[in-house]
């Protein structure tokens, strides 16, 4: 509906094509990597970006093909170190995915406005509640996308929101700071002994002060060299704020041996007075980055460079000097909204829980410029596509409605995702009248394209009722011999407590009012 063409792309893709990308390195362990008979290298893909843009590349030479929107349903295989849900976070998935090829950025916003819209569509259709996010784009690529978050407190995912309309996940939460800072007199720097205290609240607990007056102190390496994070002692690192931060193209914790050498005292124990100076004799490429909350702590508490000593009194401008502030944290209960306080208004962030049913990215040129996948634009010129993905993954929403569509009996499905949406049940199918009944019922709903169950098992109608609500099919019809000999059916919603008594001749008038 929105433009695309549907297509039948190969799961196990070669090694050489992951390669280009430098996807084969970066994707880590979650890609399932397998050899053929040749000892050729090759992965079950879990995305298809490579493959979709060595076939664009292959194809199209000029603007005038532009723009191309492909998508294929298909199985999918990452593998998760912690599989578990059931079908919410399996190895083996079933998903749709969808890519699109432009000659700009501006064509590919359009694009992006239209299928982020149908997704919208998708899943009200489905009947879900559910929130799209600013999020990360992890290893797929790109520096703009979103989540769509079914709303469960099951869910994997912490995300904020504000009555303004903002959302995103806890990793692209942005993080304003505070206005005002606290007036305190600047004390002299005091050392104190820690033993065996090393993290911040062993030793908050230790001297009797808030966690907010400690300064975090973290070790990264990246691939430009070696970085000392800042933090209050409340906050927790957001990784992608600090790769988005300082430009890199990857962060990993620094091993122990090199924090030691850094810092010259044992892990925990590192702290911002005189570091700068010491790691940078050792590595002159180390930058020192703080988070924005730490220009606000005033005497602050901190390791003091050496095993089992922490400093009290530290402050800013006095004692150190970081190379920049940056928002580097996740966001906090009682943070305040970006968005609203660009506007002078103080609303605090709301926490939820939610599922990720759906993502949607803008690439850019991250995978066609790194596979030379090129056409021809207006003036002549060789450029690379401009591209945008897209995902839904089908099983999981499947997954996302049951947590959000439960009660204590089983499932209960809504109407647009029901796998059946009426069940009869007849009490005894052998006999004879209550066989027509449900037989007759049955084939007139088939005739009207609803669909329908017929449960006519020789079981007890206890078995038959408790198996109905569990599986969670959104009517039941409920046949008897001594309903029909007075001229009655039972009908009841899966959503409702109580059913209603129909006149038998009603029934099928009364399905119809349902689903038309």
């Amino acid at each position: 509906a929105v433009g695309g063409g549907e297509v039948w792309l190969p799961l196990i893709q070669p090694k050489e094509l992951w390669e280009q990308t430098g996807r084969w390195q970066i994707y880590g362990k979650e890609l399932l990597r397998i050899k053929d008979r040749k000892n050729a290298d090759f992965c079950f893909a879990p995305t298809a970006e490579e493959v979709v843009t060595d076939l664009v590349k292959k194809d199209v030479r000029s603007y005038r093909q532009l723009p191309i929107f492909l998508y294929q349903f298909a199985s999918k295989f990452r593998d998760e170190i912690r599989p578990r849900f059931g079908v919410m976070r399996a190895r083996e998935f079933y998903m749709k995915d969808g890519y699109s090829f432009h000659a700009n950025d501006e064509d590919l916003s359009l694009a992006y406005t239209r299928i982020f819209e149908a997704y919208n569509k998708i899943f009200k259709r489905c009947g879900l509640k559910f929130r799209p996010v600013e999020a990360e784009a992890g290893a797929i690529g790109g520096n703009y996308s979103h989540e769509f978050m079914v709303l469960a407190e099951t869910g994997e995912e912490e995300i904020v929101s504000c009555v303004c309309g903002y959302a995103a996940n806890l990793e692209r939460a942005e993080c304003v700071l505070p206005a005002g800072s606290p007036i305190e007199l600047a004390l002299p720097l005091a050392e104190f002994p820690t033993p065996g205290a090393y993290t911040v609240e062993a030793v908050a607990q230790l001297i009797g002060a808030p966690k907010e007056k400690f300064i975090k102190t973290m070790f990264y390496d990246t691939d430009v060299g070696p970085v000392i994070a800042l933090l209050r002692g409340d906050s927790i690192l957001n990784e992608p704020k600090l790769v988005r931060s300082l430009g890199v193209k990857s962060v990993e914790k620094m091993a122990e041996e090199r924090y030691c050498q850094l810092a010259g005292c044992a892990v925990g124990f590192a702290g911002p007075v005189g570091l700068k100076d010491r790691a940078f004799a050792f590595d002159p490429k180390v930058r020192v980055v703080a988070d924005y909350l730490v220009q606000g702590i005033v005497n602050g508490v901190s390791g003091a460079n050496r095993k089992d000593a922490h400093v009290k009194n530290i402050n800013l401008g006095r004692d150190y000097q970081p190379d920049g502030f940056f928002d580097l944290r996740q966001a906090l209960r009682g943070d305040i909204c970006p968005r609203c306080s660009a506007v002078g208004k103080n609303e605090v962030l709301a926490f939820s829980r939610g599922i990720e049913v759906g993502h949607t990215f803008k690439l850019g040129t991250k995978y066609s410029a790194a596979m030379g996948a090129v056409f021809l634009d207006e003036s002549g010129q060789s450029v690379p596509f401009v591209m945008g993905c897209y995902g839904i993954g089908v099983s999981r929403v499947v997954a996302a409605a049951i947590e959000q569509n439960n009660d204590a009996n089983g499932i209960v499905w809504t109407k647009e995702l029901a796998p059946f949406k009426v069940i009869i049940l007849p009490v005894n199918y052998d006999e004879p009248n209550t066989r027509q009944w449900a037989d007759r019922i049955y084939n007139e709903l088939q005739a009207q394209n609803i669909s329908v169950i017929l449960d006519d098992r020789l079981e007890r109608a206890g078995a038959k009722f408790k198996d109905a609500d569990l599986l969670g099919i959104p009517i039941r019809v409920t046949l008897s011999e001594k309903s029909l000999a007075q001229g009655t059916v039972e009908f009841k919603l899966r959503s409702q407590p109580d059913p209603e008594i129909l006149p038998k001749d009603q029934i099928i008038p009364r399905l119809r009012q349902e689903f038309f």
